[in-house]
Parts: C-alpha cells; structure tokens; sequence
C-alpha cells in the first residue's frame, strides 16, 4: 500500500452512519496485511504484520431509546439478505458473498462478551441496543474483514457497558467468538487489529499461549515498513476452508507440516531481525525483505499445493515476480502484498503489469 495508507493508530475520520440518536456509539477497526510468517500463528509461530487504512469495518451501536428496554437486536447488513428477486438471484448472491454476514459474528460477539464479562464477575447494566456493521473489506480476500467487524463492535460494548477489556485480553476474546462460529483462524490478525499500527507476534511457547490466549508482541516503529503495494482479486474461498486439510495433517503430526511450518515462523524471526536493523544499506535492508517474503510464500505452497492456492491467486503472486518484485499472500488468499526492491521504476511497471489481472493500491 502507499506509505500513508499504514495506520499507527490511525486518525480516525467522521463515521459513515447518521449520529442523531442519543448515545450512539460509532467504532472502527482496519483490515490488516500479514507481512510475515503467517500462516504460522495458527500452529504456535511467529508473525510480523501491519494494519492499514485501505479498508476498514465500522459497527455503531445505538441504544435502545425506549426507558428500561433490555431489548438487543441487530441490523442486517449488506451480506445479510434474506430475501431475493428471484432464486437465480439469490444463487448469484450467494456465489458472490457466501452463505453467511456480519451478523452472526455480532451475536457470537455479544454472547463471549457476556460470557467474559460474568466470569470476571463485572457487573453490566440492562439498557438495550441496536447493532449494526458496515465494512469496506474486500470479502474473502485474506484482510481479516471477519474479525474487523468483531473488533470494531467490542470496542461499541466497552464503550456501552464502560467496561475495559484490557488491551492483552482482547485478541483472544475476538477469536473465540469466530472459533465458535467454525472459522478456523489463528491470533496474528485479531493482535494487529485490536494493537494496530505494526506488531512482530512470537505465539512459540505453546503451553502458555494455550493457557493465557496471548503471545509475546513487539511493535515495529511505522517508519521501518517500506512502501508496498496490495493486490486483491474476486473473492477467495473461506479462510477455514483453505486451511481444514494443513490443520488436520499438523494436528496429526505430519512431519513435512510441521518442520514446513517452523521455518515459516523462522522467515518471520529473521524478517524482525531486519526491520530493527541499522547495520543494513537501504538496498541490502530491501533485498533482504523481498527474499524473506518470497521464502514465506514458497513454503505456504510447499504446504498447501498448487489446487488449493488456486490459479487466480497464483497470478497475483507471479506477476510481480516476473518483474523482479517480491510477493506473498496477505492472509489465506485472494489479496497479496507486494515488495519492490528496485524502487519506483519498478513500482509502476508492475503496477501497469498487475492491473491486467487485479486490482491495486
């Protein structure tokens, strides 16, 4: 993405929805791009990513304006339909979005922060409210839409509730609620949205992220990230889908999983070596990063295969690279994000070259 479009934290501008009612509470929360070791995270890796003002999600949440009403409900958004023109439409529909919306990550959202708020004994108040989501993610596109929405609508309940979560605890609170949904995701993408700004995530120490929910986590100071380009595509196939078959066979001990897997999150610990290093030129300091990120994604499809990545998203990766640039996938597939070591001059040529096939920022 262009340099201005990395959010640390970021400024955040007016919200889209009608502020009239009393005690509307407006949040947002920003997609975000792995820049190294995922999908490790979800195997007790390691993981370098940033969060970026691109795309974000926004929930609002209007109290109920009714005196002494408890009642919760939730508004549909645009993936939300459940009523169509006709059934070719809604064959379309589907084929575009999926079969589900944001609203059911809302309600899992309000049941594990009910959940969370009654085993840490904290008292909530009764008043009502209504919930609804806008996002301008890119759906299936590896950006962590799902859980920018589940970011941005914790943030409208603290506010609601004037109840703190702490900021270490909120990562693994936003997984459970798409855990429980049958999403199968790792920590990186809920730690960079709920911290943003860029953060190096080690979750190496099995034992205790499996107790406590968290990782160790390091920011990386905003000027070290260099200028990169993010390239998406139509809509992938579901995170979860894309990982079932790795998952089982790490779960069963498969031994080229496993060792794949943990030079994966090594690609990330040698990628935070570089990033707080100041005995590098700035072209050794920018070789370095594209090779790592090429070595990332050559490991992801040593793992995964050529059939699951898919040819779409293949495109995207070589592309770029046929023009000397490096490139890996922002999360499971659909965007990619894009180094280019050579400078401008390059930049533009793959730009040109890229548009051909996707869509760029």
């Amino acid at each position: 993405t262009p340099s201005g479009c990395v959010a640390s934290p970021p400024v955040r501008p007016p919200p889209m929805g009608d502020e009239s009612q009393v005690g509307l509470i407006t949040e947002r929360a920003y997609a975000r791009v792995g820049l190294f070791g995922n999908p490790s995270d979800g195997y007790f890796g390691k993981t370098i990513s940033v969060s970026i003002q691109n795309f974000f999600s926004e929930v609002t949440l209007v109290p109920d304006q009714q005196c002494f009403s408890t009642r919760v409900s939730f508004e549909p958004g645009a993936y939300d339909w459940n009523a169509f023109d006709s059934l070719s439409s809604l064959a379309h529909h589907t084929e575009t979005h999926g079969h589900y919306g944001g609203v059911r990550l809302l309600r899992s959202l309000c049941v594990n922060f009910h959940g969370y708020c009654e085993a840490k004994k904290i008292l909530l108040h009764d008043q009502g409210f209504n919930l609804r989501y806008a996002t301008t993610v890119p759906k299936q596109t590896g950006l962590s839409g799902s859980s920018s929405i589940v970011v941005a609508g914790l943030r409208c309940l603290m506010k609601h509730y004037d109840v703190n979560v702490p900021l270490a605890d909120q990562p693994a609170l936003v997984l459970k609620c798409e855990t429980d949904l049958g999403i199968n995701a790792g920590l990186q993408d809920r730690v960079v949205q709920c911290f943003e700004g860029a953060v190096a995530m080690d979750f190496s120490d099995a034992e205790a992220v499996t107790a406590t929910g968290t990782g160790v986590y390091v920011a990386i100071p905003l000027k070290r990230i260099p200028k990169l380009l993010l390239v998406w595509g139509p809509p992938g196939s579901d995170s979860g889908v894309t990982h079932a078959d790795v998952k089982k066979r790490w779960e069963a001990g498969d031994g080229f999983v496993r060792k794949t897997m943990a030079k994966v999150a090594d690609v990330a610990d040698r990628a935070k070596g570089v990033l707080l290093s100041d005995d590098l030129s700035q072209q050794e300091y920018l070789q370095n990063l594209a090779s790592l990120m090429n070595e990332n994604f050559d490991l992801r499809r040593a793992m995964f295969g050529d059939a699951a990545l898919g040819p779409g998203n293949l495109e995207m990766i070589e592309t770029p690279r046929a023009l000397g640039a490096a490139s890996k996938f922002t999360g499971s597939g659909g965007a990619v994000v894009v180094l280019c070591p050579l400078g401008d001059a390059q930049t533009e040529n793959v730009k040109r070259y890229v548009l051909r096939v996707s869509q760029i920022q």
